[in-house]
């Protein structure tokens, strides 16, 4: 496999997965499409194990690293303002989109057999669950976004206590090493993980299911691979001022395993790297900026899908939205984001746009039998969009190397090399 490149590999395991999946289901081969489930779920299982190490160290080192970082603040200040400046833009474009596609007019479903999730966002619940009750459960449970705050509040209270905190610090950076060889080592098996995933969703998900909700699933996908091909290489090339064919080329690897993964989290070693060695972005900011977008940046799953779901549950159960509603659900992408918490999913955000709207949430089961396959298209958007904001803010402050953004990819086929961290003053 040397022989063939990373993101080869990839597109490899990926036609292997969909010729799989194709004859399992043309010939009914329960033993193969088992086959295919079982290594894809291991796949995402061993991402999962390192996601609640992986994003606490990850956020407390880069948090720390804040202290060598001049104009931190600043820095911070215009991250979040592009985050929520690009969800705003997805999530219009996304009602837009809506309401010229209409997709949920004329489908006839069974909607007295839809079932409500069990697990409903509010923003009662999204407040309060940003602080753990339990420190041992919010790892236990993987709770991204309570892992994320206690990193946060951890890594600040580093930053004040100064040489004292070095020794936990350093201990801190060697896990964060550690986790980060031993989830490269799994990334190494993405081709593998790819055939699994692509092979089971294609085995599983016939015409037959997806014939009803048919407008709305093209939908999701006109929606995301605009804000993919269209606003962020308008954004890189308008603000960022650099070739969004470039840009793509050098992203690539870790949007492709983001969209057969499913997970931010999952993909963030891999966006990290492509962030620093081929994006060139200054390496302390993108510390800093890489894992918080993987955690809060997501335009897939917070701005377009729940726009054009609410509009479809809406349709469905004839339900009129006016322009205060539509208002709200561009209110709900902006401030709720980061209630995805970049695992595989979106489900927590869509039932708080539709609890907000006061639209059935049984609606949520009417399209839980396609998640999957929108899942993918949302998270390579999700990615795409943690990659190009750190581009945009990093040109603005004089810290993007345009001269590895602009040289040939380097190869991912191989373990970062370790870069010694500074230590605190």
């Amino acid at each position: 496999m040397k022989r063939f490149s990373f993101s080869l590999q990839l597109l490899l395991g990926l036609a292997a997965g969909v010729a799989l999946g194709f004859a399992a289901r043309l010939w009914d081969l329960s033993w193969l499409s088992a086959t295919l489930t079982q290594a894809g779920s291991i796949f995402v299982q061993l991402l999962k194990l390192a996601v609640p190490p992986l994003v606490f160290t990850a956020v407390v080192v880069s948090v720390a690293n804040l202290r060598n970082v001049s104009g931190a603040a600043r820095l911070a200040g215009k991250t979040l303002l592009w985050f929520a400046a690009t969800a705003l833009v997805s999530v219009t474009f996304a009602i837009g989109l809506g309401l010229l596609l209409d997709p949920g007019r004329g489908v006839t479903l069974d909607t007295g057999a839809a079932k409500a999730p069990e697990t409903v966002g509010g923003w009662a619940d999204f407040l309060t669950g940003i602080v753990p009750a339990n420190v041992v459960t919010a790892f236990t449970e993987l709770e991204v976004l309570q892992i994320v705050f206690l990193g946060v509040v951890v890594g600040a209270a580093a930053m004040a206590v100064g040489e004292k905190a070095e020794p936990f610090l350093s201990l801190s950076r060697s896990v964060l090493e550690l986790v980060q060889k031993a989830l490269w080592w799994v990334i190494r098996l993405a081709p593998i993980g790819t055939a699994g995933l692509i092979g089971k969703a294609v085995a599983t998900y016939g015409w037959d299911l997806l014939a009803p909700l048919a407008k709305f699933s093209v939908g999701v996908y006109i929606g995301c691979l605009v804000v993919l091909l269209v606003i962020y290489p308008t954004l890189l090339a308008v603000v960022g001022r650099v070739s969004p064919v470039r840009f793509f080329r050098n992203a690539w690897p870790a949007i492709e395993l983001a969209f057969v993964s499913r997970s931010s989290v999952g993909t963030l070693p891999l966006t990290q790297r492509v962030t620093t060695e081929r994006n060139g972005v200054d390496r302390d900011y993108a510390s800093f900026a890489v894992p918080l977008g993987a955690t809060t940046k997501m335009d897939g799953c917070a701005s377009v899908y729940p726009a054009l779901a609410a509009i479809f549950v809406a349709q469905v159960y004839g339900v009129p939205l006016g322009l205060g509603d539509y208002l709200l659900i561009a209110f709900v992408s902006v401030v709720g984001s980061a209630a995805t918490a970049g695992l595989t999913g979106a489900i927590v955000m869509l039932t708080l746009t539709l609890s907000t709207l006061g639209l059935p949430l049984e609606g949520v089961g009417l399209l839980l039998a396609i998640d999957p396959i929108l899942d993918m298209i949302r998270t390579a958007t999700n990615v795409a969009g943690q990659l190009t904001v750190p581009v945009l803010v990093a040109r603005s402050e004089g810290r993007l190397d345009d001269a590895v953004f602009n040289a040939p990819p380097q190869s991912l086929d191989d373990a970062p090399a370790r870069r010694p961290e500074p230590a605190l003053a």
